[in-house]
């Protein structure tokens, strides 16, 4: 109720804030994601591109640190950065960020080998199981919670499904839109050799995230709700998921 409060209060305060040239830079920080975060890309990812078009509706620029994760968000705690640009909500990261509202959705699947596919069917299905996960993600809070398995932590997806398909684990688990996206760009001809669960672990809403202690969080999510809301009417985000997603 209090960090409610507390927000409301900021949101109804932030358009009266006093704004200098050097407060219209939002900084951001996060490691590599693709295709919702990609340094070598044009547009930097499909996150890159919304957040910004959203800012910079609402005379914002958008400077974007690619560094690992831990970093991005140790970084935001501390004021070094104002946002996370593309994080999912968990009850933990709700004690100290502001989330906006969400500009997409990742939808987790578990990824198996064809020769040996998983259906997912609750968490009582995975009893047993080896399965990779990729190092400080958050997956769904149920799945974080779980003991009937084992996990296996690596840093990057591709050294997952290597080590899925030299049969180190049973499976591992992403976005499906990342984990296509990330093998099509590595290595295409093992799209051949994995299966993708039907049944999803989680749906995912994404969002933006500024600490709850930054002098500037209702100022910096009331602008992005603002401007997320307008280049969804003019059919910016869509046309930038387009562009991204074939």
């Amino acid at each position: 109720m209090k960090r409610g409060f507390i927000f409301i209060v900021l949101t109804l305060l932030a358009p009266l804030l006093i704004t200098s040239e050097e407060s219209r830079v939002i900084r951001a920080a996060c490691d590599p994601w693709a295709p919702f975060v990609e340094p070598d890309m044009p547009g930097k990812g499909i996150s890159i591109e919304i957040v910004s078009a959203a800012f910079a509706t609402q005379g914002y620029t958008l400077e974007y640190a690619n560094i690992p994760w831990a970093r991005a968000e140790a970084g935001v705690k501390s004021g070094k950065y104002d946002i996370l640009p593309d994080v999912w909500y968990t009850t933990a990261r709700d004690e100290y960020l502001l989330f906006s509202e969400p500009y997409a959705r990742n939808t987790v699947r578990f990824i198996s080998r064809k020769d040996n596919p998983f259906d997912f069917k609750g968490m009582a299905s995975l009893r047993g199981k080896k399965i990779g996960t990729i190092r400080y993600y958050s997956y769904s809070e149920e799945f974080s919670r779980g003991t009937d398995f084992t996990r296996e932590e690596v840093a990057d997806l591709m050294q997952n499904i290597n080590k899925l398909l030299a049969k180190r684990i049973d499976m591992t688990l992403e976005d499906e839109i990342v984990a296509n996206f990330t093998i099509a760009q590595n290595n295409p001809a093992i799209l051949d050799e994995l299966y993708f669960s039907e049944t999803p672990l989680s749906i995912q809403n994404l969002y933006i995230a500024t600490a709850d202690n930054n002098p500037r969080a209702g100022e910096i999510i009331y602008a992005f709700n603002k401007g997320l809301k307008a280049i969804r009417d003019n059919g910016e985000v869509n046309r930038i998921l387009d562009s991204y997603i074939k």
